[in-house]
C-alpha cells in the first residue's frame, strides 16, 4: 500500500528516504540490500535523526552491529549532513506484511465521499488488494479452529459466527487469517464491498472525521460494507468516545446481516479499560484463539518459508536440509516471527561467508540467537499476563502514558522480562517500545524496593480502584506465566 505525499516537504523526504535506500544498496550489494533492508526496514528522516523501522530485535542488532557505516554515509551523500541513527520496532513491518497506512490517506479517503465505495487500498470490490491469503496459512492443531471458522465465513453469505472474533499472541498468524479471509471473500463473492484495517486506522479516521466535520462520510464509509475486517481491536482500550462509535459501527453492520471479523492480542473478557457492551458484543459471536504452533506446524511454516523467500545463492550452496528445519522447529516454540528470524540468519550467514548450510553452521550461528529469542518464559507472554492483570494492552505499555496503571504495569513487565529471559536492559527498553536501558533499570529498582518493603499498590482497574500487596502481585503473574 502506497502513501498519498499531500506536501512538497513530504515529497522531499519521501525523495531522500528512496535516494538513501539506492544509495546503500550500491554500498552494501544488492543481495545484502534485498535480505536486510528492501522487505525489513521503513526509514524515516526527520530534525537530525533517521528512524529505522524493523520487525525484530534480532534484525535491529544485525543492521546496527553490520550496517551502520554504510547507512550514515548513504545518509551524508544524499543530505550531505549527518543524522543519528535510531532504531525502533515497527508492527507494520512484522510478519513481513504492511498493515494499512491512513494517516495520510484518511483524509484524502474522507474528501472522495462522492466517488462511493472501493476506492482506497484497503477497501474494494472483487481483486485481492492484500498481500496475505488463506492458501499460504499453514494449518495446525493450534490454529484449525481458527481457519475453519474463517472458512465458514468465506463460504456462507451469512455465517453464524458474527462477530468472528480471532484472539492469540504475538506473531501466531492472526493478521494473516484475517487478510486471508477479506482476500477470499472477494474470490467468492466478486461484489462484496470490504473494508480492512486496524483499530489505530479506526481511531485516527474517526478522530480527523471530527476534526474536519466529516463525521457523515466516516460513518457512510465505515457503515456500508459487507465485510467489515479490524486488526488490533484491542487498541480501542481507554478510548470510551471511540468506542462508542464503534459499537455503533457494529450494530448498524451487524443488524444488517452483515459481517464483522475482529482480531485481538487478548480474549475479550481480558482487554482493560473497554466498555461491556462491546465486550458482550464481542461475546455474542464466535471467540476462538490461536496458539503457538505445535512441531509439525512449526517445520511445515519452515518449508513454506523457504519456499517463498526462493533466495538464490551465488555459489553451489545447498537448499537447507531437513535436519536443520528440525533443529530450528524443536528449538523456536513460541511463534512464526521468531521462525523466520532464526531462517532468516542461516540464510544470511550463509549468504555473507559463502558457505554451505549444515546442522553445525546452523547450530553455531543460532546459539545466541535461542539464547535470547527462546526463554523457558516468553516477552509476549509476559505482557499479556501483566497486561490483563492490571486490566490494560500490551499496546499500552509500549506507548509513553504515565498513568498510575499503565506506569505499574510496564514496570512488572521489564521487572519479569528482566528476571525470566537472558534479554538485556538495553533490548527490553528497545521491545518496550524504543525505551532506553536507563529506564528499564529504574523500573526493576523501584519493583525490588516495592517487593522489599511489600508495599501496598493500588491502581485503576476494569472494575474499580484495586488494592493488594507487591509480593502477592508477583507471585500471581509468576504463577500465571
Amino acid at each position: 500500500m502506497q502513501d498519498i505525499i499531500t506536501d512538497e516537504s513530504s515529497r522531499t523526504v519521501a525523495s531522500q528516504i528512496s535516494e538513501i535506500n539506492e544509495a546503500l544498496s550500491e554500498q552494501v550489494g544488492p543481495q545484502k540490500f534485498r535480505i536486510w533492508f528492501k522487505n525489513s526496514t521503513n526509514m524515516t528522516l526527520a530534525d537530525g535523526y533517521l528512524k529505522v523501522g524493523v520487525p525484530n530485535l534480532f534484525i535491529a542488532s544485525w543492521i546496527e552491529n553490520h550496517f551502520v557505516k554504510e547507512i550514515t554515509r548513504a545518509v551524508r551523500t544524499v543530505t550531505g549532513t549527518e543524522a543519528k541513527i535510531t532504531f525502533s520496532i515497527d508492527q507494520e513491518l512484522s510478519g513481513h506484511q504492511r498493515r494499512t497506512r491512513m494517516d495520510s490517506k484518511a483524509s484524502a479517503a474522507l474528501t472522495r465521499e462522492q466517488a462511493g465505495p472501493g476506492k482506497t487500498a484497503a477497501q474494494g470490490r472483487g481483486r485481492k488488494k492484500l498481500k496475505l491469503s488463506l492458501e499460504t496459512f499453514v494449518v495446525g492443531s493450534s490454529n484449525e479452529l481458527a481457519f475453519n471458522a474463517a472458512k465458514v465465513v468465506v463460504n456462507e453469505q451469512q455465517s453464524p459466527f458474527n462477530p468472528l472474533f480471532i484472539h492469540g499472541g504475538y506473531g501466531v498468524g492472526k493478521t494473516h487469517l484475517l487478510q486471508g479471509i477479506c482476500n477470499a471473500v472477494c474470490e467468492k463473492r466478486p461484489q462484496t464491498n470490504w473494508l480492512y484495517l486496524s483499530a489505530e486506522d479506526f481511531v485516527n479516521q474517526f478522530v480527523l472525521a471530527l476534526k474536519t466535520k466529516k463525521l457523515e462520510a466516516f460513518r457512510r464509509r465505515m457503515r456500508q460494507t459487507d465485510l467489515l475486517a479490524i486488526d488490533d481491536i484491542h487498541f480501542l482500550a481507554s478510548k470510551p468516545s471511540t468506542q462508542e462509535e464503534f459499537l455503533h459501527t457494529f450494530n448498524t453492520i451487524s443488524l444488517a446481516g452483515k459481517q464483522v471479523v475482529l482480531v485481538s492480542d487478548a480474549h475479550p473478557k481480558m482487554i482493560g479499560q473497554i466498555s461491556e457492551k462491546l465486550v458482550s458484543r464481542f461475546l455474542s459471536g464466535m471467540v476462538v484463539k490461536i496458539d503457538a504452533p505445535d512441531f509439525k506446524t512449526r517445520s511445515r511454516i519452515c518449508r513454506q518459508y523457504l519456499e517463498n523467500q526462493n533466495l538464490k545463492f551465488k555459489t553451489q550452496n545447498a537448499p537447507i536440509s531437513e535436519s536443520v528445519i528440525t533443529y530450528i522447529a524443536e528449538n523456536l516454540r513460541s511463534n512464526v516471527r521468531e521462525l523466520e528470524g532464526a531462517l532468516l540468519k542461516v540464510i544470511a550467514f550463509s549468504a555473507l561467508k559463502n558457505n554451505k548450510i549444515t546442522l553445525s553452521m546452523a547450530k553455531a550461528v543460532l546459539a545466541e540467537h535461542l539464547d535470547r529469542c527462546d526463554p523457558i518464559v516468553h516477552v509476549s507472554d509476559i505482557e499479556t499476563t501483566v497486561a490483563a492483570y492490571f486490566g490494560t494492552t500490551p499496546t499500552r505499555l509500549h506507548s509513553s502514558k504515565k498513568d498510575r496503571t499503565v506506569a505499574l504495569a510496564r514496570h512488572f513487565s521489564m521487572y519479569l522480562t528482566r528476571k525470566h529471559t537472558k534479554m538485556s536492559s538495553s533490548e527490553v527498553g528497545r521491545f518496550m517500545g524504543n525505551k532506553n536501558h536507563a529506564t528499564v533499570l529504574m523500573a526493576c529498582k523501584k519493583i525490588e524496593d516495592m517487593l522489599k518493603r511489600n508495599a501496598e499498590l493500588n491502581w485503576q482497574g476494569p472494575d474499580g480502584n484495586k488494592v493488594c500487596k507487591a509480593r502477592t502481585i508477583l507471585a500471581q503473574l509468576e504463577a500465571s506465566l
